[in-house]
């Protein structure tokens, strides 16, 4: 085998687009190539000093000569018929040695199938294929990556593998979609990098991958390779039980929570708890508390602590505050084995303009509207997805099918729903784009959250998909073969904004404004929905629920306690957000713990103990749920009482069971007051919120009440019972 010196064929122009990082096609002129009875093989590695190649078919080895100064080695073998495979041995400039093999000599990675489907929008397990992935190539691991990419000039993996140098590792264009690929040998997990672009408009831009399943978070913001299938899950039992489940029918109490500052470490300067003590802690006060669901917060990755998640840059990575995905998939899977469904908050409606992130991505509004009318969020400093682009809707549903089947989510909440159906919303007249139409509904934003909808159900039994919407858009919650957008919930801020207005009103107040609280029963069947007691009701100079309570310390603790229990009274599911169950009085701060401590005085203690009670009583009571979204599991007995600031009304379930509750919300003592009920006997006392045990005063009914023979607000029977001051009474009846 003979070495020559030099390779004279080899046309300078396309040596100095290599050493300027330029070339439009590196695989081109990198590797091995054939030329006649000759293999020429061409590496450009600019920290390297010397070159020298071997051969594995005859394990020959010859030093390849460096034609330029900047690291460009030649190496042309005779007699080499067909392409060999080959190992490239290094020496730096110091003496360092090490060896791989060369990552242009390994032909395409991603198939013609794969991009026809990412093109037309449909390749469901995209994150399969984009991104970084370890991979076994001709037999050498390594690392492949991915990204999208359609009018880069050119893209380079850079990472702590090579310096971070965008001219050592050009990549593949993948013809027409723009999609770049490269696989590194030798490259595992825990490697460090990114994408260097080299824009339309010729910048240079350092991009996180939007693939990338780990990644770094703050002022670091590399992505990380990361080896997902290892993890071996144990919820097997939870997840068959899920599958079954009809969850219309069936009691949802969600706990919401932000993990950065349910509760921080009091030993290590206030830092975060990780996904594995958050197991240890969160996990069991949820179980103890009798919720059925926790609800996070977004925890895929944001660079800045004060969009609580709602900025995300890395749409694939668990946030590295906490620990790595292997960690967060642990707290999943004890919460699975505990009984306890996980769902996390997801945006898909906005992201950050960070310039790391997918902001002008290839230096064009790829991900984006071009068009800033129809592009961004001046109020949110955010852009809009662009939904009408196949490659862009086809980005998201992957992402959530990733984290439902990767991370066994039970559920997405989705997040400013309202804004992605409006392109009028929070602008001004002129300032948005009509649709093709004229009108203002986003056509391509609907067509998206349909397609969202209908994948998820098809593919993962037993999840949940959550709208936060806001408006009257009909049939939120009603299947896409109906008309409607297809989600299992949708959140009821009509209910929110209602109930919350009419408990901040001074009690003597109230009579005029009983119309408040019984317009959420008109529409209350029309979607399935989940009452919400959320996060935003405590930021931004609202104060917390406790501190919205009108009058003096007891009352402000009584009104609570009262609104707690109606909110489990009201047909509906269930979300209040953490501190609320035990009464904190300062606003939410995501910069710090809760205020636990307020648990060891008896009224806050009282107040969570409540709801502890209201969350086993509303799992074990099927008046409460299986007639959840239909008028047969509700009946008035009276909402006329305005003067007395009382409204009655019972539950019912399938199987006849029903639960009388009357809510007094005035801080009058009404004894001797008669409610209608249908039939004689027992009605046991099954909640008094001004019970001693939760910081009441004690008045109640001795636990419970015989129905007397007497007619009443067209029933054939009634009750005569004590109604305490600023509370709720609930009677469950029992046989005669």
């Amino acid at each position: 085998m003979n070495q020559t010196p030099h390779c004279p064929s080899f046309e300078q122009e396309a040596l100095h687009a290599i050493l300027r990082a330029e070339h439009s096609d590196p695989f081109a002129v990198l590797g091995i190539h054939k030329a006649d009875i000759q293999a020429i093989i061409r590496v450009f590695r600019p920290d390297a000093a010397t070159v020298e190649v071997e051969r594995l078919d005859n394990g020959a080895r010859f030093s390849a000569e460096r034609i330029h100064p900047d690291g460009f080695f030649v190496a042309m073998v005779k007699d080499a018929d067909e392409p060999f495979r080959y190992t490239l041995h290094f020496t730096s400039h110091d003496g360092t040695r090490w060896s791989e093999r060369d990552p242009y000599s390994f032909g395409t990675l991603l198939g013609e199938f794969d991009l026809h489907l990412f093109a037309e929008g449909n390749h469901q397990l995209l994150h399969e294929k984009m991104g970084a992935h370890l991979q076994t190539v001709d037999g050498v691991q390594g690392t492949s990556f991915h990204v999208w990419a359609p009018n880069a000039k050119r893209v380079s993996v850079v990472g702590d593998f090579n310096q971070w140098d965008g001219r050592v590792h050009p990549m593949r264009k993948l013809l027409p979609c723009g999609v770049w690929e490269i696989f590194l040998p030798g490259v595992g997990e825990g490697a460090h990098y990114k994408f260097e672009i080299k824009q339309s408009h010729g910048a240079i831009a350092l991009k996180s991958d939007p693939f990338a399943f780990f990644a770094q978070h703050g002022t670091s913001t590399a992505s990380l390779v990361f080896d997902l299938s290892r993890y071996r899950w144990q919820d097997e039992a939870w997840m068959d039980k899920r599958a079954k489940t009809a969850w219309h029918k069936a009691p949802v109490s969600i706990y919401e929570v932000h993990l950065g500052s349910w509760q921080r470490s009091s030993e290590d300067g206030g830092r975060f708890l990780s996904y594995r003590e958050l197991a240890e802690t969160l996990l069991p006060y949820v179980v103890e508390m009798g919720y059925t669901h926790l609800e996070l917060l977004p925890i895929a990755e944001h660079p800045f602590e004060g969009s609580w998640g709602y900025q995300v840059t890395g749409y694939f990575a668990p946030t590295s505050r906490f620990g790595n995905p292997d960690d967060f998939r642990h707290f999943v899977d004890r919460c699975h084995q505990a009984g306890i469904g996980v769902i996390l908050d997801w945006v898909p409606g906005h992201f950050p303009k960070d310039a790391f992130g997918l902001a002008e991505f290839d230096g064009t509004r790829l991900y984006e509207h071009a068009d800033p009318r129809q592009g961004e969020h001046r109020e949110w400093g955010t852009l809009v997805f662009n939904y009408g682009r196949n490659e862009v809707r086809n980005f998201l549903i992957s992402n959530a099918l990733f984290w439902l089947e990767q991370y066994h989510i039970d559920g997405l909440r989705v997040d400013a729903v309202a804004s992605m159906l409006y392109l009028d919303y929070s602008r001004s007249e002129g300032d948005w784009v009509p649709n093709i139409h004229g009108g203002r509904e986003n056509l391509e934003a609907i067509h998206f959250l349909k397609t969202f909808n209908e994948t998820v159900y098809a593919r993962c039994p037993g999840v949940m998909t959550i709208a936060e919407e806001s408006t009257a858009w009909p049939g939120v919650s009603r299947p896409t073969y109906l008309g409607g957008l297809g989600f299992g919930l949708k959140w009821n801020m009509g209910w929110m904004h209602d109930f919350l207005g009419y408990m901040q009103k001074d009690p003597v107040y109230r009579r005029f404004h009983q119309g408040d609280i019984t317009f959420s029963l008109i529409y209350a069947f029309h979607e399935h929905f989940v009452l919400v007691l959320s996060h935003d009701e405590v930021v931004h100079g609202k104060g917390s629920l406790l501190d919205k309570m009108p009058g003096d310390h007891w009352q402000k603790f009584a009104n609570l306690r009262m609104f707690y229990a109606w909110m489990y009274a009201h047909p509906g599911k269930k979300l209040l957000f953490m501190g609320g169950e035990f009464g904190q009085w300062r606003e939410w701060n995501h910069d710090q713990s809760l205020d636990w401590h307020l648990t060891q005085l008896p009224e806050h203690d009282g107040l969570r103990r409540l709801v502890q009670h209201l969350n086993h009583l509303y799992k074990n009571e099927p008046a409460l749920f299986d007639q959840d979204d239909s008028y047969a599991g509700f009946e008035w007995i009276d909402f006329h009482d305005s003067d007395n600031s009382v409204i009655a009304f019972m539950r019912k379930s399938s199987e006849g069971e029903t639960i009388a509750f009357i809510i007094n919300a005035t801080p009058v003592l009404r004894e001797h007051y008669r409610v209608g009920v249908h039939s004689g006997g027992w009605y046991e006392e099954v909640v008094n919120t001004d019970a001693a045990t939760y910081g009441g005063s004690n008045a109640g009914n001795m636990g419970g009440s015989h129905a007397e023979p007497i007619p009443w607000q067209g029933k054939s029977h009634s009750l005569v019972i004590c109604l305490p001051p600023l509370a709720l009474v609930a009677f469950k009846y029992r046989a005669p």
